[in-house]
């Protein structure tokens, strides 16, 4: 999409209100889903559910074997710096809906922790929880690091700013006694964190992401990276201080040569404001959750597969859109009623 296109959809987004799609054609609408860098997760999974949820004018329909998507919605994926620039967008009308880490997600709707002294984003509602993100600690091969209190005095990335990942590195740092100004912290996507790492100029980057996630495959087989474990009493004091924090393990041969690996994760989450409009929530909800949407979710990412009704509603610690409740009570995930 050119750019001038862009900036109208955008302008024409801020004038409709979060309360309407912006319309793309006569009988289409844009819905866009923020999403993260290229080389993480986010992205293709955005793609996906994309996919799934449009059904372009004039289509077959889902009952004659087309798209069983939300008739007339044109989603799109839109690459963003991560958890925060998404609710940002949210919050500003500049996206419709974004993926976002759960405790990203109760921070900002609270206004506590990483958002503390923000303004609250009190109208950020849940649409479905997606799958568990898993802290990543990719250290260079010869660095010598086996832990996250390794890493003092050394060359860092915490990712970009805004993203999840850089709030959590920093909640690892400090459950380890450390600050940034114990490492010589940069602020890179994972792409690019694996271009330093090649040229000898960094030692460790954090990246959370539903595995296999790209630049960690790339850091792995390409560099001879690993990962550092991130468990023991700093963990388990980080687990109970954080509740949206669990225990996980990296299985073995996801990445090349990285045998099984403790660390912690988070869940990801697909938000929306709640402004907008509870019957096109609730089509995009039907159409998430619609049979035919399985065989995209379970072959188009490994992480796909984790996608599945029965977890929609894991980690909801903010409250769900209009739209996503009424649905998730006709289906039987909530209890009848109010």
């Amino acid at each position: 999409m050119r750019t001038d296109r862009r900036r109208a959809l955008v302008g024409a987004a801020a004038l409709l209100g979060l309360g309407a799609v912006p319309a793309v054609g006569q009988d289409m609408r844009l819905f866009r889903i923020g999403t993260g860098g290229i080389a993480g997760t986010y992205y293709p999974i955005g793609g996906l559910i994309a996919t799934i949820i449009s059904q372009p004018s004039g289509a077959r329909s889902c009952d004659a074997g087309g798209s069983c998507g939300v008739p007339g919605l044109a989603a799109i994926v839109q690459s963003s710096n991560g958890s925060v620039d998404n609710i940002d967008g949210i919050a500003e009308g500049r996206i419709e809906s974004g993926f976002v880490q759960s405790d990203v997600a109760y921070f900002a709707q609270t206004g506590t922790g990483a958002f503390a002294g923000r303004q609250p984003v009190e109208s950020l509602r849940l649409l479905a929880s997606l799958y568990v993100e898993s802290v990543h600690l990719v250290v260079a091969a010869e660095s010598g690091i086996e832990s996250v209190g390794d890493l003092r005095g050394r060359r860092v990335s915490l990712d970009s700013m805004g993203s999840g990942t850089q709030i959590d590195a920093l909640l690892l740092l400090e459950g380890h006694g450390l600050t940034t100004d114990d490492v010589v912290a940069y602020h890179a996507k994972p792409e690019q964190a694996v271009r330093l790492m090649a040229q000898g100029a960094l030692d460790a980057f954090f990246i959370v992401g539903g595995y296999p996630i790209p630049s960690v495959v790339e850091a792995a087989s390409d560099l001879g990276a690993r990962l550092a474990p991130i468990d023991g009493e700093a963990a388990a004091a980080l687990v109970e201080t954080y509740p949206f924090f669990s225990a996980d393990l990296i299985p073995g041969g996801v990445y090349a040569g990285v045998g099984p690996t403790p660390t912690l994760a988070v869940v990801a989450q697909w938000l929306v404001d709640a402004r907008l409009d509870e019957a096109l929530v609730h089509d995009i909800c039907r159409a998430l959750w619609h049979p035919t949407a399985r065989a995209l979710l379970d072959g188009g990412h490994a992480k796909g597969r984790q996608i599945t009704l029965e977890t929609a509603l894991d980690g909801a610690a903010i409250p769900l859109h209009p739209g996503a409740e009424r649905y998730y009570r006709e289906v039987g995930l909530l209890p009848p009623g109010g």
